[in-house]
């Protein structure tokens, strides 16, 4: 089983689910197994979401995105 340090070092990896099969169930396991741990998890989650919702990305103007689909369809 992975320590708290490994855990941690790869947490933002399994959050943006980019680790292997085995890699998750050693994260999961051992946050089944370690409350300091998860508990750095779910701030983790919680501040990544954050970031999703508060980031608002800026569209592009309709007559903008109008030109561009219109320019890729005479290629």
């Amino acid at each position: 089983m992975m320590d708290c340090k490994e855990t941690v070092a790869r947490l933002q990896v399994f959050l943006d689910r980019e680790l292997s099969e085995l890699e998750v169930q050693d994260v999961r396991l051992h946050l089944d197994a370690c409350p300091p741990c998860l508990n750095t998890f779910k701030f983790e989650e919680h501040l990544k979401r954050l970031v999703q919702v508060k980031a608002c990305p800026e569209t592009a103007p309709t007559s903008l995105r109008a030109r561009i689909t219109q320019s890729f369809r005479q290629v």
